[in-house]
């Protein structure tokens, strides 16, 4: 049982769960990734929670993890229908080989692309709004129900990451991010591990990969993050922003 669902009625539920992610990142201050992802899969949010995973360059870590302590934890997908053919080969390639039981792929509604997107090409004008309807409006239907989720996000990543806490208040739901202090060589050293296989654009120069138009190669000594969205004054998508970044109905795009 979460510990918001022990509040009083009477309390404000959004302060409630404020407590509660403050008594989460107090109790798990020290804890290993593992730990963090055992408590709140089988025993804080048990049932209610799911991992969202891009299939990228790291994601093949907590994949990992996730698949040990519970398989048929839902993993959640989102597909833009810009995505590059290689990560949906690994995608594939990853369920197989952890033995993933209940893996969701999702995608933007067809009325949202007829109405925003008809010919495809609203990235090349508006990116926060091509963002909007490819990933965060699909991602909070499918959120739908869960209480919690799962995020690889890491403070090595990018500037806008480095204060990144364990657990984070995002939407009404509990964000859990067990990998926030993990390095990039922390991610290499678990994967060679466990043998787990790299996604192939790596080795091409992309170690953040998202849809295909807006990812970029990154040289070396680059921010990790610098080939998304290059040459624009934005480095996340919007399903990391405090309130999804918009309004659900797209307003303030």
């Amino acid at each position: 049982m979460a510990l918001h669902e022990t509040f009083s009625l009477g309390v404000d539920p959004e302060l409630g769960l404020q407590a509660e992610v403050a008594a989460l990142n107090a109790q798990f201050e020290d804890a290993t990734a593992q730990e963090i992802l055992r408590a709140a899969i089988r025993h804080q949010f048990a049932g209610d929670i799911a991992l969202v995973s891009s299939f990228g360059a790291d994601s093949a870590v907590l994949l990992h993890m996730v698949s040990q302590i519970d398989p048929t934890t839902p993993v959640l997908f989102g597909d833009t229908i810009k995505m590059f053919p290689a990560t949906l080969l690994y995608r594939d390639e990853l369920i197989e080989k952890l033995g993933l039981t209940d893996v969701r792929t999702f995608k933007p509604s067809k009325e949202d692309l007829e109405a925003k997107d008809p010919a495809g090409m609203l990235w090349m004008s508006d990116t926060d709004a091509c963002c909007h309807i490819r990933k965060v409006l699909p991602l909070e239907r499918i959120l739908t129900g869960f209480e919690a989720w799962i995020s690889g996000r890491k403070r090595f990543q990018s500037k806008s990451r480095a204060n990144l806490e364990y657990f984070e208040l995002d939407q009404g739901r509990v964000k859990v991010n067990p990998l926030a202090d993990w390095s990039a060589a922390d991610i290499l050293d678990y994967a060679k591990a466990h043998d787990l296989p790299p996604h192939p654009l790596v080795a091409q120069g992309y170690p953040s990969i998202g849809c295909m138009p807006c990812t970029d190669k990154v040289a070396p000594g680059e921010d990790p993050r610098s080939g998304r969205w290059r040459g624009q004054d934005k480095t996340e998508c919007g399903i990391h922003w405090p309130t999804h970044g918009k309004e659900i109905d797209g307003s303030g795009i």
